[in-house]
């Protein structure tokens, strides 16, 4: 019977695959890529098509009369100019200081507290648990002025550890460790303690190898978070030196007036990362989704 049994099984896997192999052809696959193609027209275009305007030569109008969506002459000139006219390397520099340290604290502080809140057995875990949920329920801009308060009060004003430490843990990413911690069958860490391995041991050997996908999403929305943040930086900072990218495009904006080739290419210089780090991490960012997912 086992042969028999094997067999079918290799049979249905092979007719599996074929199957899913020829699902689309002809027609049938054309009309899904012209979806694809429509959908990412429609979500990419209206951000594209406007910066496009960064590579226009210099005197060919961006916008209003005479004004081509693709530049007639391409040109890197407002590149140069951003390099040339402005701290805008100090700028990105300052962002990627605040996201590193985001996301070490972030991974560090939601790994540990999620792995707590996920234990059971103590007192008080389902207390903090909705403690952190609440969280969620505040917009930032209703405790913006008691956060300056307490980081002026430390210190920490027009520094880089000022606009770091708001966004040091967010209860979004310790929820979603603790789901993920969650997930993990009880059966394993039952197996790791009965070898005697420690708390400590079971943490680094048997808990965070399992949720990878899930750090990785900490990481990478720390970063998104920290590197697209405008209204902290811009109401815990003062000298130009702390400025963060996004800060600095506003500053573009207002130095060259209507020259907005500088101001796009410094769009474009802020959406580079993004791109870079998501596109990087994309395989592992969804894994990570349908880790925490699983008993949120």
């Amino acid at each position: 019977m086992i042969p028999v049994t094997t067999t079918t099984n290799s049979l249905t896997t092979s007719t599996l695959r074929t199957r899913s192999k020829s699902k689309y052809h002809g027609w049938g696959l054309a009309r899904h890529y012209i979806a694809l193609v429509v959908v990412l027209v429609v979500l990419v275009g209206p951000v594209f098509i406007p910066l496009l305007g960064a590579f226009k030569s210099p005197g060919e109008p961006v916008y209003g009369k005479g004004a081509t969506a693709f530049p007639q002459h391409w040109s890197l000139n407002a590149f140069g100019e951003l390099l040339r006219t402005t701290d805008i390397l100090r700028y990105i520099g300052n962002s990627f200081a605040v996201c590193g340290l985001n996301i070490v604290s972030a991974l560090v502080f939601s790994s540990v507290g999620g792995y707590m809140l996920s234990r059971k057995g103590w007192p008080g875990r389902g207390v903090v648990t909705a403690i952190a949920l609440s969280a969620l329920i505040f917009p930032f801009e209703s405790i913006m002025l008691s956060l300056y308060s307490q980081v002026r009060s430390l210190g920490f004003y027009d520094t880089i550890v000022g606009i770091w430490l708001p966004g040091a843990i967010g209860p979004f990413h310790l929820l979603l460790m603790r789901a993920a911690f969650l997930g993990i069958p009880d059966e394993i860490e039952d197996a790791a303690y009965i070898d005697g391995a420690g708390e400590v041991r079971r943490f680094f050997t048997i808990f965070l190898p399992q949720v990878k996908g899930s750090l990785v999403v900490v990481g990478l929305t720390a970063f998104i978070f920290a590197w697209q943040d405008y209204l902290w930086p811009l109401l815990i900072t003062q000298s130009s030196s702390n400025y963060t990218m996004m800060i600095g495009i506003a500053q573009l904006q207002s130095s060259f007036g209507t020259d907005y080739r500088i101001v796009l290419a410094g769009a474009i210089t802020a959406v580079i990362p993004i791109f870079l780090v998501f596109f990087a991490s994309q395989r592992y960012f969804f894994r990570g989704i349908e880790e925490g997912g699983l008993k949120f």
